[in-house]
Order: structure tokens, then sequence, then C-alpha cells
């Protein structure tokens, strides 16, 4: 599964995420997104509204560029 983040881009190109970037999502745990993030290890986002935990006021969201065959991605984010 791949997803897009679309917002401020936050982490400095360590433990963060990239405004535009397509990512590798590895899998979904509860509501979350476990996201090969651009220090190239997986952590868990947001499904909803991804951003740092160290600034709720940095938010983003999430595009859908390729989902597994039982729509999991689609089922989640846009619910």
């Amino acid at each position: 599964m791949k997803v897009r983040f679309v917002g401020e881009t936050f982490g400095g190109g360590v433990t963060g995420l990239t405004n535009e970037k397509v990512y590798d999502c590895v899998g979904v745990e509860y509501d979350l997104l476990r996201i090969v993030d651009d220090e190239g290890e997986d952590y868990l986002y947001s499904s909803k509204s991804p951003g740092p935990f160290y600034d709720s006021s940095i938010k983003g969201k999430w595009e859908i560029v390729e989902d597994d065959e039982k729509g999991t991605l689609r089922n989640l984010i846009s619910n």
C-alpha cells in the first residue's frame, strides 16, 4: 500500500514527512498507519490528520496512491 502526504513538511528529512512525497504503508494498527517515513524507519501516524507528535498544530492528510485488494486504506481514511 502507498500513500501521499499532503501538508506542511516536518522533521527536516529525519523522522518526519515531506509534503507531496509518496510513502509505503506497511501496516494498519487500529486507526493508525504504519508508514516508512523520511528516516527510513516505520512509525505510526494518524490516518485522519498525520503530523508530528511534538506539535499538534501541524496536520496533514493522506491521499491513497495504491490500496490493497480489500480497500483497507479507503475504508480507514475516508471514514
